[in-house]
């Protein structure tokens, strides 16, 4: 049977073999996507060196995160939809937020976020596909949610996420990921803090990467799939 580090390792292949295609010396972090997956795989990727890990259904989350509270250098990301009502939670149990889309969840992070822990790194969700199954701001919405981020005391903006639409055609999936990159370096003329773009999973991260993506997000490849 594939161990979860043999899993990692691969990933990891997969990624510098990407960046050698493409000729970038650009740096690609790893997010291993572990939502509905149990703490005991995490800990298997834990155990071989994977310190980000993705969640998206916050009551599970947030039990991992207790969970896993001794290990003071994981860094858990939240990378699914926010309810209004879900926002305090993961505004105190959340270093990253990847999936913010719109000012009033913006707000409520902001505000809810307690004052004794360190501004939440937040990237913007952008829905850079116009796909109405998946969230994100739109492109017209973008600077105004970006400008109260900045200015906001419990935020820190450090770049965009996208989920684009599936699509057989290579060519639109990576027109798509340079799209959002040409987002990403315009933003980044006015906020030069910006330094995550977050595209690509397991299926396409060869793509995202040459489009741009500074960050993947892979859960199938290492964990498995869903049950």
């Amino acid at each position: 049977m594939v161990t979860i580090a043999e899993r990692l390792n691969n990933a990891y292949d997969r990624i510098a073999k990407a960046q050698q295609k493409c000729a970038t010396d650009q740096e690609v972090a790893l997010l291993a996507v572990s939502k509905t997956k149990p703490v005991e795989l995490i800990e298997q990727a834990y155990a071989a060196g994977q310190r980000r890990f993705g969640e998206s259904y916050v009551q599970e989350a947030v039990d991992k995160v207790r969970y896993f509270q001794q290990q003071k250098d994981i860094e858990w990301h939240f990378i699914g939809p926010i309810q209004s009502n879900k926002s305090r939670q993961i505004a105190e149990h959340f270093s990253w937020v990847q999936s913010v889309d719109r000012l009033k969840i913006a707000r409520r992070l902001n505000e809810q976020r307690p004052n004794n822990l360190m501004p939440i790194n937040v990237l913007i969700q952008v829905n850079i596909s116009n796909d109405e199954q998946k969230s994100g701001c739109a492109l017209d919405e973008l600077d105004e949610l970006a400008a109260y981020i900045d200015g906001a005391r419990q935020l820190e903006l450090r770049g965009l996420m996208t989920i684009t639409a599936q699509t057989d055609d290579s060519q639109q999936q990576l027109e798509y990921f340079s799209q959002m990159k040409a987002c990403f370096d315009r933003l980044k003329t006015q906020y030069q803090q910006l330094d995550t773009l977050s595209m690509g999973m397991s299926g396409d991260l060869e793509m995202a990467i040459q489009g741009g993506a500074t960050m993947v997000r892979i859960g199938t490849d290492i964990f498995g799939k869903r049950q």
